[in-house]
């Protein structure tokens, strides 16, 4: 495992101030801040220790995930969002719940450390058990549940495709454990099955960039349906020099979509395009090494005010591992076959 670079772009040592500036923001028992005095929710938090690890941070990384071993909740879920004294949001986001998986086969990756795998699997088993109560019966996962029991009405495209992608990470954790989970790729496949054929069976949020490239990011969409998918919603989200709106009505960029877009490029085999949206996020990029959330143009001001977000600064390094394609974790979200 090294630490990843990408040529002409960003090197070793940027990466490097990249993942220092997230661990500055790790609180001793384990939480990740988006920012200094911020908030955490289980998926961002997951996916900062996902960038540590992959920066060779792996005490960071291990102490992150025991945080979420720690504070799991009896019925396996999370509360949506914590803060450094308590909890800021009650609720049970299935995809933040879910993602506990990917993380902990991303660091398997990393480590090779089956002792890790063992340790994470109770925690994780609990996870996936709690998210598939809430699939529903063709396949599509309701995206949240209130703190009392009650389950929102319906799914969402963004946070079911992402359960897809962490249901096939817990599978692969499952069989290198030697336990029968055959269910889990059940419920993945008719997952699947549901994103790309029912879109019907979700809440729309056409206008949002995530519904757009994340069913090929996750790997429920691939191969020429991807190519497809990809191609048809770039002039709608791309803002040619600058990168991905989150929004298609508004000018707002943010340097984390543009890296999750540039891993979805990769999963579609359009390495121009994922290089390109990765050289546009480095406007973002601050001088210690972390990263401004967004920028609103032609103004060019950062949005919100002047953040700089954890959440942004791993999905640089996730997408600098997966361009340069050299490590054992570079394929987790480009390579779905």
């Amino acid at each position: 495992m090294i630490v990843p670079s990408v040529p002409g772009i960003v090197t070793t040592d940027d990466i490097a101030a990249t993942a220092d500036s997230i661990a500055r923001l790790q609180l001793a028992n384990g939480m990740i801040e988006w920012f200094p005095g911020g908030h955490a929710d289980p998926w961002n938090h997951v996916e900062t220790a996902m960038a540590l690890a992959t920066a060779g941070r792996l005490a960071e990384a291990e102490q992150a995930y025991q945080w979420l071993i720690n504070i799991q909740l009896d019925n396996g879920a999370w509360h949506n969002y914590y803060v450094a004294n308590g909890i800021e949001d009650s609720k049970y986001d299935t995809n933040c719940v879910a993602y506990f998986a990917t993380g902990v086969w991303h660091h398997y990756l990393v480590t090779g450390d089956r002792g890790f795998l063992e340790h994470c699997w109770p925690t994780m088993d609990r996870a996936i058990d709690f998210v598939l109560g809430l699939q529903k019966p063709r396949g599509e996962v309701i995206w949240a549940q209130r703190a009392n029991g009650e389950p929102w009405s319906y799914a969402l495209l963004t946070g079911s495709s992402s359960i897809s992608h962490s249901l096939r990470c817990a599978s692969l954790v499952a069989a290198e454990l030697d336990f029968d989970r055959a269910h889990w790729i059940d419920a993945r496949d008719r997952l699947v099955d549901v994103i790309a054929n029912q879109p019907d069976a979700f809440e729309p949020k056409d206008r949002w960039a995530m519904d757009w490239y994340y069913p090929v990011l996750t790997g429920a969409i691939t191969g020429d349906d991807a190519v497809k998918r990809m191609t048809e919603g770039w002039d709608t989200f791309a803002m040619v020099d600058t990168g991905i709106r989150c929004v298609f009505d508004r000018p707002w960029v943010t340097a984390a979509e543009t890296c999750e877009c540039a891993l979805a490029q990769l999963a579609a085999g359009d390495t121009n395009r994922a290089l390109k949206l990765f050289t546009w996020a480095q406007v973002l990029r601050d001088t210690d090494g972390g990263y401004f959330t967004g920028i609103v143009m032609p103004e060019q001001v950062h949005f919100p005010a002047d953040e700089r977000s954890a959440y942004t600064a791993a999905a640089v390094i996730l997408a600098a591992d997966a361009l340069e394609g050299a490590n054992p974790t570079s394929g987790l979200f480009t390579n779905h076959h």
